[in-house]
């Protein structure tokens, strides 16, 4: 699937669970350790503000950064490192619930779907002090949004990302690892180990060999 359907895909389900959940729902534990829904949904919200920045900031110079390497500098929270669960929480209450939160999600969505479609193809753009391709750029938010509805439904009964989404996860995985992750996982599997949300079982590290060393491949 090409990536612009694909994150309207991808943004449109999760836009559609975020918007779904129960006042008890909210307040379940999420993948994201210490996060609930409402917490990520606020995180959500804010990497949505960022993608819409980023279409909006064209750059000239060559790309220094891609679909994968992108993910290089992100890696789970230390041991101890409370300063953003604190500071997440207390923004996120301070928008009105996840209610609000989801219906402004909902609108910044929209708002970069529209933008991504009259970006030219093999436009660069500028975010976080990268420069990448407006494709790669999808990519970025593809695989975040996946991720992420995979943590939202990590203690719900209810529907995780479209396969395609989780499949562009793994590819990006992949590139990380330099190999192919162990075919016996599914794509589920796959996110959730290659980014450090599952601890990788004694026969997965034998299976990777001295790859495993490098998981979690981003966090």
């Amino acid at each position: 699937m090409a990536l612009l359907p694909l994150l309207r895909t991808t943004y449109g389900d999760l836009g559609a669970l975020l918007g779904g959940l129960t006042g008890e729902e909210v307040w379940q534990p999420t993948g994201c350790a210490g996060w609930a829904a409402v917490d990520l949904g606020f995180h959500l919200l804010g990497d949505a503000r960022r993608a819409l920045v980023a279409l909006a900031t064209p750059a000239a110079g060559p790309a220094d950064t891609d679909a994968v390497s992108y993910w290089t500098a992100w890696s789970p929270p230390a041991a101890g490192d409370d300063a953003e669960l604190w500071s997440t929480r207390i923004a996120a209450s301070a928008q009105g619930g996840l209610p609000a939160i989801a219906a402004d999600y909902a609108e910044t969505t929209a708002a970069v779907l529209v933008s991504a479609d009259r970006v030219p193809s093999g436009s660069r753009v500028a975010t976080q002090g990268k420069v990448l391709a407006v494709e790669d750029l999808l990519s970025t938010l593809v695989v975040e949004a996946a991720v992420h509805h995979l943590d939202l439904v990590h203690a719900l009964d209810r529907p995780g990302p479209h396969a395609a989404a989780l499949a562009e996860v793994r590819r990006v995985l992949e590139g990380l690892l330099g190999g192919r992750l162990p075919d016996r996982w599914d794509d589920v599997t796959a996110a959730r180990r290659g980014t450090g949300r599952e601890r990788l079982s004694a026969a997965d590290r034998l299976e990777l060999g001295p790859g495993a060393a490098r998981f979690p491949l981003f966090g």
